[in-house]
């Protein structure tokens, strides 16, 4: 008989019903903030940072 595995809440001991729940309040306003110009801009930034970071540990 095969035993059922309890999924891995990473140690936080929050539900993952509430974890999921959260994801789907969450998910409207990021996306909005990522598609704005400011989330836009914020991103290219981001990705330039990480992209200086990469080059100066090659």
């Amino acid at each position: 008989m095969a035993r059922k595995r309890k999924p891995n809440d990473y140690c936080t001991g929050i539900s993952l019903h509430e974890v999921e729940a959260l994801a789907r309040m969450l998910r409207p306003e990021i996306q909005a903030f990522f598609e704005s110009e400011e989330g836009q801009r914020e991103f290219a930034e981001w990705k330039a940072q990480r992209d200086a970071g990469q080059k100066a540990q090659a």
